[in-house]
């Protein structure tokens, strides 16, 4: 007789292969504050700053008038299935499991940065967040920017130039929000081919390749490399739109954990999947994603 069973998601240890890929593959998961979440949506504060005055012996202090609210999270689910025949796992000298795993890792680390820095449509069917990108192409006059204000494209693609990546950098270093201790640059992988030829006016080199361990730098700004980093117009593992370089702050970048990465094995040999000698591993994440303010960031589209 068939019967229901209820197998219990396994959260995935931090120091396993698949969260190590993960951290290695997704600048976003890397780098981003993260915000624990105790249900599908949190509230996050936003700060507009604090004004400060100087005051006289004896003066009255002025009070701040600065607008404080909030950023909203909420979480979305990230995951996929893939049956496996019985005599695979029993054969397999190397576990399949695992690979699989692995390879559902490489995925994700893929498509959580593209959802969070790169797709160009607001949320809907296959848009999770509001992402970086769609940010900073949106007026929002309640925090007084206007869209594309600090988007700078590339007037030839593939080739941009050395005012193109300074401009875009400034835009970033010309706002309130500006902190060189968390600013970073997160760009696609083609970036390093353009930036091996930029020079400044002295021929010196703007990139600079990162030797034992340091991180690659472009202006003194450290990079970290992110496959997903293409616009696309759903969040993908393989996007193929235009390569991105996203100047940041660590501190902006609100990365929402909900739960996992995590997985679940659903024996072959138990309910109605007894029929097929066929198991089930189901792996999931969930997560939550905002941007703090989109004065705080800049993008160069490449």
């Amino acid at each position: 007789m068939a019967r229901n069973t209820y197998e219990a998601w396994i959260p995935e240890e931090w120091d396993s292969a698949v969260i190590t890929r993960i951290n290695q593959i997704s600048a976003v998961e890397a780098k981003a504050s993260r915000v624990p979440m105790g249900s599908d949506t949190r509230h996050h504060p936003r700060s507009a700053g604090m004004g400060v005055d100087v005051v006289d012996k004896g003066g009255t202090y002025g009070e701040d008038t600065s607008t404080n609210d909030d950023v909203t999270l909420t979480a979305k689910k990230f995951g996929k299935a893939v049956r496996v025949a019985e005599e695979d796992i029993n054969d397999s000298v190397a576990s399949i499991l695992a690979t699989k795993m692995k390879d559902w890792g490489v995925s994700y680390a893929k498509i959580i940065d593209n959802a969070c820095l790169a797709v160009t449509a607001a949320p809907g069917t296959g848009v999770p967040f509001t992402s970086l990108y769609s940010l900073l192409h949106t007026t929002d006059a309640t925090l007084g920017y206007t869209a594309d204000t600090n988007i700078t494209v590339a007037a030839t693609a593939g080739s941009p130039t050395y005012a193109e990546f300074s401009t875009s950098l400034g835009n970033l270093e010309a706002g309130d929000y500006f902190d060189p201790a968390t600013t970073v640059a997160i760009a696609h992988p083609s970036f390093r081919k353009y930036l091996r030829g930029v020079v400044d006016t002295t021929n010196e080199p703007i990139f600079i390749q990162g030797l034992a361990g340091t991180p690659d730098t472009i202006f003194g700004v450290p990079i970290t490399w992110s496959l997903g980093a293409r616009t696309s117009p759903t969040a993908t593992a393989a996007p193929t739109g235009r390569p991105l370089m996203c100047f940041v702050s660590t501190d902006l970048m609100l990365l929402g954990i909900r739960s996992g990465p995590e997985s679940v094995f659903i024996d072959g040999r138990d309910g109605l999947s007894a029929l097929t000698d066929e198991s089930i591993l189901k792996m999931r994440a969930r997560r939550g994603w905002a941007y703090g303010h989109p004065a705080g960031a800049a993008i160069l589209v490449g």
